[in-house]
């Protein structure tokens, strides 16, 4: 339980200094950079050296880290672990404060599917990027955060939504989601008035701001909760303890002694469909396995070949059972907290496990001594999906989806258990560290 723990506390700080994707990449970076990983950039030619580690950025938001054999032969392959670095929440419009009845408001956009409900009455704040002009006539981009909460979703007394707790809370999205940023103590406000904040938060002179991204996030950090320090409880669970058992699957796995190659392609843009030039469904991670063939001096046939060999596990969070619900789910596929990785699959292909791929999960699972279990949505519910099938169809590559157990996925607050994440750690460094074997 010790180590569990140690695994559970270094996620949880992962998630706190990475409040948005952006984040979340550099955070990612720092890690590889400090593991001795070497950044190499799309728009120049690669030199790569057998047995190096590298990493390559795409706009800041998703990243694609890769560990090469010492020799390729006839069964090289590539072993890819999946994962996405954006979560469902809100967003700030480009032109955003509303300013009335002696308050300014943020005005946001929904990203992906967010339970609204749960943003409601938290210590919010903003975090992102900006892009602005240099002193030398440049236009680059920074991370910016608040630290502390700026912002606010107050609810309506129940003296005034007196059904409240029988219809559920419920927000137009236009008109009852703007967040309350401070108080208007002028009658009117500049136009820069935002611009005039996020410049506060930067510590280098800055001209002009031209544009940017911001996420809004959830000030409160993550803890560990439950009688016996079972459970964790934070934003983002899904998807960046995915992000975070993969790099530190990469991390801890021995260099490949065989000619396979490690690669971990964590993509923003998931929660909204992946087709984005930086999503799963881009050319980014077709892009870059090409490139390592490239450079490794591979004809076209032979990575071909190679692609062929080659196996994915997408790495995306499940649904644990919640027995305060049972109707919502399939009821001989119940999925309990710290009993293991979860193999999700579903006949549609929203998942895009078959039965060969889910077998040698298994194995993997075996051999790192790790407990399984086995995802099917209830029939007439409508399925989410993952990165796995967008990719597996671009590459053709076998590939296993699965995920460890979690609770309200989409909330601005996600719970999962100590024991699973330290579970999908083993096995992913397990699908690293042994050779492919089909026959």
């Amino acid at each position: 339980m010790n180590s569990a723990l140690e695994h559970v506390n270094d996620l949880l700080d992962f998630i706190d200094n990475s409040p948005s994707p952006w984040h979340a990449v550099h955070t990612i970076k720092e890690h590889l950079l400090q593991a001795g990983f070497q950044p190499v950039l799309e728009q120049e030619k690669w030199t790569l050296t057998p047995g190096g580690r590298y990493f390559c950025v795409r706009d800041d938001a998703s990243i694609i880290a890769f560990r090469l054999a010492q020799h390729l032969d006839a069964q090289s392959a590539f072993k890819i672990i999946g994962a996405h670095t954006d979560s469902p929440g809100l967003r700030i419009k480009p032109n955003p404060i509303p300013a009335s009845d002696g308050l300014v408001r943020l005005g946001v956009e929904v990203y992906g599917g967010p339970i609204l409900a749960t943003f409601a009455d938290r210590d919010l704040s903003l975090a992102g990027r900006i892009s602005y002009i240099t002193s030398d006539a440049k236009i680059t981009s920074r991370l910016i955060k608040f630290d502390q909460p700026v912002l606010r979703l107050p609810n309506l007394a129940i003296h005034m939504n007196r059904t409240v707790n029988d219809d559920g809370l419920k927000f137009n999205r236009q008109t009852e989601l703007p967040l309350i940023f401070s108080n208007s103590i002028a009658e009117q406000i500049p136009c820069d008035y935002l611009h005039t904040k996020l410049l506060q938060t930067v510590d280098e002179d800055i001209s002009q701001i031209l544009s940017w991204e911001l996420h809004v996030y959830d000030t409160q950090k993550g803890v560990i909760w439950g009688a016996d320090h079972e459970f964790y409880a934070n934003s983002q669970l899904d998807n960046l303890a995915s992000c975070h058992a993969g790099l530190t699957a990469l991390l801890q796995a021995p260099t490949p002694n065989s000619s396979e190659i490690q690669v971990l392609a964590c993509f923003d843009h998931e929660e909204i469909g992946s087709c984005s030039a930086k999503g799963a469904e881009s050319s980014f991670l077709p892009d870059i396995l090409e490139r390592i063939g490239i450079a490794l001096n591979l004809h076209a046939e032979d990575y071909k070949c190679l692609l062929a060999r080659s196996f994915m596990i997408s790495a995306d969070m499940a649904h644990a059972y919640q027995p305060n619900f049972p109707a919502a789910y399939e009821p001989e596929h119940k999925i309990l907290m710290n009993r293991g990785p979860v193999v999700k699959l579903n006949v549609n292909q929203r998942y895009a496990t078959e039965s060969l791929s889910m077998a040698m999960f298994k194995q993997w699972c075996a051999l790192a001594g790790v407990p399984i279990q086995t995802y099917n949505h209830r029939t007439d519910l409508a399925c989410g999906s993952t990165i796995g099938p967008i990719i597996s169809a671009k590459l053709g590559v076998r590939t296993v989806d699965v995920g460890s157990p979690m609770w309200a996925m989409h909330s601005c607050r996600e719970s999962a258990g100590v024991l699973d994440h330290e579970y999908m750690i083993k096995a992913l460094t397990a699908f690293y560290q042994h050779e492919l074997v089909l026959a």
